[in-house]
């Protein structure tokens, strides 16, 4: 699976996660009659988004991006592409917190919304991470690929050949 695929995949995910939690919240909420939880709960909701698009706020990758593409291995060859198997090999984490999060909301439902924060986080730090990443690969005429690993050892990449982006020369503006 491609890295900016993957990327892209993510944020979504992270997104999804969010939005499932918070629903959970406000209908445990409701149901338990708490308003409460769900106005400190939208509080935190919006600290997490201002503090997610803080650290998102630039278009630059950040270090560990950076440095898992400086450690890419070269390959020739295109790697194997199954991109169902990458997604939860990578993201069982999230899907985990999401579900007993979910799980600990019908008994606890401030439990759903203090995650629902830390996916908000996430989805807006990294969503322009995959066009950082399109834009090295362009700029190096690379393409960076998932390597199939275990499912808890850190994630690494493959570069393999790609194309590079020709774009004329900035000398003046008319």
């Amino acid at each position: 699976m491609r890295f900016t695929d993957f990327l892209k995949a993510a944020v979504l995910m992270c997104g999804g996660a969010a939005t499932l939690l918070a629903v959970v919240t406000v209908l445990v909420a409701e149901r338990d009659d708490e308003p409460t939880v769900v106005f400190i709960g939208a509080a935190w909701w919006f600290l997490a988004a201002v503090y997610g698009a803080f650290l998102g706020r630039r278009a630059l990758t950040n270090p560990s991006i950076a440095r898992l593409l400086a450690d890419a291995r070269w390959q020739t060859s295109l790697p194997e592409v199954q991109p169902g198997r990458v997604l939860l090999n990578r993201l069982w984490p999230l899907i985990v917190i999401t579900l007993a999060s979910g799980g600990l909301a019908f008994l606890f439902p401030q439990v759903a919304a203090i995650a629902c924060g830390f996916a908000i986080v996430a989805a807006l730090a990294w969503r322009r991470q995959e066009s950082a990443v399109t834009a090295i690969e362009g700029r190096d005429g690379v393409r960076f690929y998932i390597e199939r690993t275990s499912p808890v050892s850190p994630i690494k990449l493959v570069r393999t050949p790609g194309f590079r982006t020709a774009e004329p020369p900035v000398d003046h503006v008319t």
